[in-house]
């Protein structure tokens, strides 16, 4: 009897200890990450990560690592690896297309602040100067390429297809030239270059401020559809987690958007900001 008494306590204690453990999992989950590893691109996206986004998290108790990536095919890979947890350096269209091509499971949080393609000459003043035969610099790339498109549109300098594929746009959706353009295709980091080789050149954002440019000197910038704007992707099992949400939150914050005011100036803002 006192065996059977005695193996019955070891029972109860082993099951005690096991509930124990089980609770401290469930709390080490609940409580979430002491440590957010956030992956962008060089340039104005890290520098978002490292000014803005970090010193708010870090508020929060966080720890904030970022690892800077000098193409856009890593920093997915690299997301969905589980080498790190969050990147910002991805519009809406190509977190789609690369996420469907290479079956990964991300999913976007919240739309940033993006830097806007922008119009840019050492020759002309404004838009309305623009003359007959002028040449342009212009992405090679379908994705800018349709950005630019739409610029050129939105300033009245041609007239693009209704249907044109922002993953295989070309300048082939151009039906109207009235001032008959010349363009130019470089691949989109060296349009910089082109902007004392040609009369005008279409730069995307990221590669004027690498290249030192004014995103307010622009003769026109890119009202962009929010398609278009950066933003900041996790694991699509992570959406729900504690570190993802505060990644949301401090975004949102006021203290946020004063950062960009003051050190990101010509960014154009996403629709939730400008409906705050």
């Amino acid at each position: 009897m006192k065996k059977v008494m005695m193996g019955i306590s070891f029972i109860l204690i082993g099951f005690l200890l096991s509930a124990c453990g089980s609770n401290e999992e469930e709390n080490a989950d609940a409580s979430g990450k002491d440590t957010i590893r956030f992956g962008a691109t060089s340039g104005p996206y890290s520098d978002m990560v490292t000014k803005a986004i970090a010193p708010l998290l870090e508020e929060k108790g966080y720890k904030v690592t970022n690892k800077e990536f000098t193409d856009y095919v890593q920093p997915n890979k690299a997301l969905a690896n589980g080498d790190i947890d969050a990147n910002l350096f991805q519009h809406k269209i190509f977190l789609d297309s690369f996420k469907e091509e290479h079956e990964l499971e991300l999913s976007e949080v919240i739309i940033v602040p993006t830097a806007p393609m922008g119009l840019y000459s050492n020759k002309f003043e404004d838009v309305q100067s623009i003359e007959e035969g002028s040449t342009v610099g212009v992405p090679n790339d379908p994705t800018n390429l349709a950005r630019t498109l739409i610029v050129l549109e939105d300033e009245k300098l041609v007239t693009i297809s209704d249907d044109v594929d922002p993953l295989r746009a070309s300048l082939k959706d151009i039906e109207e030239n009235p001032k008959n353009l010349e363009f130019v295709e470089v691949e989109a980091g060296q349009l910089p270059r082109l902007i004392d080789s040609e009369d005008l050149a279409a730069v995307p954002g990221n590669y004027a401020l690498a290249a030192g440019m004014d995103l307010t000197n622009a003769l026109a910038l890119e009202e962009m559809p929010d398609d278009y704007r950066n933003r900041v992707a996790v694991k699509t099992e992570d959406l729900e987690k504690p570190f993802v949400k505060d990644i949301k939150e401090v975004i949102q914050s006021e203290e946020f958007e004063k950062i960009i005011n003051e050190e990101f100036k010509g960014f154009g803002k996403p629709a939730w900001m400008k409906e705050k």
